[in-house]
């Protein structure tokens, strides 16, 4: 399938990452917590965009026939399942209110989806 995205997909993907990113960081901003534990969210909301990012270009290179290592794809996915599973932790341990931790998870996640799908238009736009 050689066709590219259009724009209103591409439009709607950038503001899901956006609207992910901007809401969590906000939410991030203002929170009562202490420093350390703002950087601890704001490191693993960062490594999570690596991560996904890096995974979605792992599985289309591999679709694609362009060349992968198992180990790269691997630590691909420990990443993304890492990033997943250190927000699930962080929030499971905060002693913040369920409807916070349901916020952070929800926008951490559409920040998850936003990014992998502004990275597959980018890729899908080059050709």
């Amino acid at each position: 399938m050689n066709q590219k995205p259009s724009n209103a997909f591409v439009a709607a993907a950038w503001v899901a990452l956006l609207t992910g990113m901007v809401g969590y960081l906000v939410g991030l901003f203002r929170a009562e917590m202490v420093l350390n534990e703002k950087g601890y969210y704001f490191t693993v909301l960062m490594f999570g965009l690596f991560a996904v990012v890096s995974l979605q270009k792992a599985v289309r290179d591999k679709l694609e026939q362009i060349p992968v290592t198992d180990i790269y794809y691997g630590i691909c996915w420990f990443g993304t399942i890492l990033s997943i599973s250190l927000l699930v932790i962080g929030l499971w341990n905060a002693d913040i209110l369920p409807s916070e931790k349901g916020f952070y998870a929800f926008a951490f996640i559409l920040s998850m989806f936003g990014a992998v799908t502004v990275q597959k238009n980018t890729r899908d736009a080059m050709k």
